[in-house]
């Protein structure tokens, strides 16, 4: 995905470290040893932290702290907490009663704070924002301390790890020239401590299944209906629970899910949790290795408004990441890492779906896997979808214009296109889907999910966005080979997405470059890092928190590091390590430490510099 953040952050907040604040439920009691009397429950336990659901449970000095009223603006969502602000003497407050796990080894209060002020001394604290827990004060801020924008706030509080306490800011003004002190997104996180680790490093659950059917509104913006997921555990670990990941929450609020999932059947449903994308189900007994089983679910999907990769653009649909899927469970435990919208937290295994779409004839349906058409009731149409080993699932709806060919090496590609976009452009993207599909496969290995379909709308805000089978875009060639390349690296090749951005954005763009003739001669000699810290291998954790710096590092200079390896490697041995690489990871998944050492043993000169050069740490 090529992206650009929805909102602009301040100066102040793309210099502070992003830390991870985490809903992970913890480990079912039945499931722990009876010897782990102090197990850590990994949880986050500030209530409504991002304000988007009223007041509750939070306690104010006054209705107008916690707030969505111009002046200011939130970090995230649309509401905020405002303190001060009044220009007299005037103290707001605002507080949580927190209980926080025992036996965790860390626990961590994170917020978004930004400071604006019409004081205009450098020296003295008129105004002043305490954070405290309990009696005992965290730290405290001041007019003193004004930034453009949030700037992201850390506290260890790993001291108060089996209590419960109160949560407290309180700002206060004097007689003159107000300060504003908004807090958005508190968090209080815990980690670490006693409780066991899966057995062993196997991702799990595997080999899923996935049934959809599905039926739309005259518009394609509602569908309802029915999934099932049958999956078996891989694992010497048995599995007790399942997590499905309703990443498109992230899109509504806990009160308004635009992904509702209700009579669970297989399981029992818990309470969603990491802001309602992730949903676990409790298994009714221990899934033991190469046991399977089958959960299912009614579904209930409303598309909000917007050009989004879940969105619609006036009568044109894209749902894309839509259908719950299941999380993955290795050695690190449960991966629930939060959304993101400057790239990907979508880490999942290759699956077998098959959707079928009940919807209106006058709207086009592309999709994910193979697609035919039969009729349905009257007016109506029934698309199914089929498709092999594939990480998710995504579909458009709407009046599409649709032009199709065949790839020389013989794939079949479709190009939808919204109103607006000229016949002209469309062959053109025609085109270059197919020349790019078959530079990519001829790289890394032949494209195996029969079609290729490209949705293109100029009022996609991210540039273009990549779906096995099924990408959107803008009308740009470097874009849609950039798209149509992560049929590999992320589809084929799969990862982290959350944790290892790089192995799919710096692999893809790289591939485009090759796709498209340029070299990356010189490309490294225009690196200046942000920090001694910053490095291709980091997470989404911290881009979120640099977002201007996401695309420079992990597009940029992942692409121009893999250049320099092929400088060093030699074109012949490059061309041969991703295609190779690809061969023995395909529909796998790849880690930054798998491919340094497959580099490394495909040359005798030592890699280690190289890494530290390139700061590819894994």
């Amino acid at each position: 995905m090529r992206s650009t953040p929805h909102k602009a952050l301040g100066a102040g907040a793309l210099t502070i470290a992003a830390v991870a604040a985490l809903v992970l439920p913890g480990t079912p009691a039945a499931a722990r040893p009876a010897a782990a009397p102090a197990a850590c429950t990994p949880a986050q336990v500030v209530g409504n932290g991002g304000f988007e659901s009223g007041t509750s449970p939070w306690s104010t000095s006054s209705s107008t702290v916690i707030t969505s009223r111009s002046g200011q603006t939130a970090h995230g969502g649309g509401s905020y907490a405002w303190l001060d602000g009044v220009g007299s003497t005037h103290t707001d407050t605002l507080s949580q009663s927190v209980s926080i796990p025992a036996g965790c080894d860390a626990a961590t209060l994170t917020f978004w704070l930004h400071i604006d002020t019409d004081e205009t001394t450098s020296s003295v604290a008129y105004d002043k924002l305490t954070a405290k827990i309990g009696s005992t004060t965290l730290a405290t801020w001041s007019n003193l301390d004004e930034n453009t924008g949030y700037v992201q706030k850390s506290v260890d509080v790993s001291a108060y790890a089996g209590q419960t306490v109160t949560l407290s800011f309180t700002g206060t003004e004097d007689s003159s020239l107000q300060t504003s002190f908004v807090l958005d997104d508190i968090a209080l996180a815990t980690s670490g401590g006693s409780a066991p680790p899966p057995g062993d490093s196997t991702r799990t659950p595997a080999s899923p299944a996935y049934t959809v059917n599905l039926s739309s509104d005259t518009s394609g913006t509602e569908w309802t209906g029915h999934e099932s997921v049958a999956f078996s555990n891989a694992s010497a670990a048995a599995l007790n629970e399942v997590y499905l990941r309703l990443w498109d929450n992230y899109h509504g609020t806990c009160d308004a899910m635009p992904i509702r999932v209700t009579n669970v059947t297989g399981g029992t449903a818990g309470a969603p949790s990491v802001d309602c994308t992730a949903l676990t189900i409790d298994l009714p007994a221990p899934l033991a290795q190469g046991q399977s089983t089958t959960i299912g679910f009614d579904l209930g999907i409303t598309v909000p408004s917007g050009a989004d990769r879940f969105g619609h653009d006036g009568a044109y649909s894209f749902i894309g990441n839509a259908l719950p899927v299941l999380a993955v469970r290795d050695g690190a435990g449960w991966h629930l890492d939060p959304y993101t919208d400057n790239g990907e937290s979508f880490y999942s295994l290759a699956a077998d779906f098959k959707v079928t779409l009940d919807h209106p004839s006058s709207l086009l349906v592309p999709a994910t896997g193979t697609s035919t058409d039969t009729p349905g009731s009257s007016g109506r149409t029934v698309t199914t979808a089929t498709a092999s080993k594939v990480r998710d699932f995504a579909w458009a709806a709407g009046p599409f214009t649709k032009i199709s060919g065949t790839s020389a090496a013989g794939v079949a590609v479709n190009v939808y296109s919204v109103s607006g976009i000229s016949s002209s452009s469309a062959q053109s993207m025609l085109s270059t889907a197919k020349s790019a599909v078959d530079a990519h496969a001829a790289r890394f290995g032949a494209y195996p999910y029969g079609e290729l379909d490209a949705v293109l709308d100029n009022n996609y805000w991210f540039g273009g966005m990549e779906y096995p089978g099924f990408v959107l875009d803008v009308v740009s060639s470097t874009a849609l080979t950039h798209e149509i390349g992560h049929q590999w690296w992320y589809g084929i090749v799969g990862d982290d997405e959350y944790n290892s951005p790089w192995l799919d954005e710096a692999f893809t763009d790289y591939a485009t470059d090759l796709a498209l003739g340029k070299a990356g001669t010189n490309c490294w000699n225009s690196v200046s890092w942000a920090s001694g810290a910053e490095k291709i291998t980091d997470s989404m954790a911290y881009w979120d928190a640099h977002s201007s710096r996401y695309s420079t590092v992990v597009y940029g200079y992942g692409k121009c590091a893999l250049h320099d390896l092929r400088r060093v490697l030699g074109d012949t041995a490059m061309a041969k390590l991703l295609k190779d690489y690809a061969t023995a990871h395909w529909y796998g998944v790849s880690t930054t430490a798998e491919f340094k050492a497959a580099a490394q043993a495909a040359t005798s000169t030592d890699l280690t510099s190289f890494w530290t050069q390139h700061r590819i740490e894994g």
